[in-house]
């Protein structure tokens, strides 16, 4: 159980970090070490992933 727990968790990590692509750093040119950019966009997809994942859906089937 613990361990289906932890893939989701891995698995909203990563969706949250492509909605963060996909919707707020779309069509951006960002600056900065590589840590800080991937630390930046994966913190705020884990904490507005749950109202960014669907909002990148959306955006992705409509294909804009």
């Amino acid at each position: 159980m613990a361990v289906l727990g932890l893939i989701l968790v891995i698995v909203y990590m990563i969706a949250g970090y492509w909605a963060m692509g996909k919707t707020i750093y779309a069509n951006k040119i960002r600056i900065g070490t590589w840590k800080n950019l991937f630390l930046t966009r994966l913190c705020l997809g884990v904490i507005l992933g749950f109202i960014l994942i669907p909002i990148a859906i959306i955006k992705s089937l409509s294909g804009k």
